[in-house]
């Protein structure tokens, strides 16, 4: 009879450590970046919520608006945007802003990919 409450207690405990445990991971530790949450991103680039993938064709045209090779970079940053999800805002810059997957990927040339 003992040995039963003291197996039920330590399983009941057992449970309220381990909510304790899952509670405190989803907690934001720095405040997240307020782009990176709009677009569901963070850090590495990998998706939080699963949901409708954004209109590259659309993003892409407002990135390249003022490139000097509009196509090229619309081209570039169609496969930046299919892979990461994502395109800065702004025509130019804030490439950190959709995470590593858009800021660090480059060509066979080591050079940077996306616009």
């Amino acid at each position: 009879m003992a040995l039963r409450e003291l197996l039920l207690t330590g399983c009941l405990l057992l449970f309220l450590v381990a909510v304790v445990e899952i509670s405190t991971h989803n907690l934001p530790v720095d405040g997240g970046d307020q782009y990176q949450q709009e677009q569901g991103h963070r850090e590495g680039g990998r998706r939080l919520v699963q949901g409708a993938p954004i209109d590259c064709g659309e993003k892409c045209a407002v990135r390249c608006s003022l490139h000097s090779r509009p196509n090229v970079c619309t081209r570039a940053c169609g496969t930046c945007c299919a892979r990461c999800n994502c395109v800065p805002p702004g025509t130019s810059g804030n490439r950190e802003l959709c995470g590593n997957c858009y800021a660090n990927m480059t060509t066979h040339g080591n050079r940077t990919k996306c616009p």
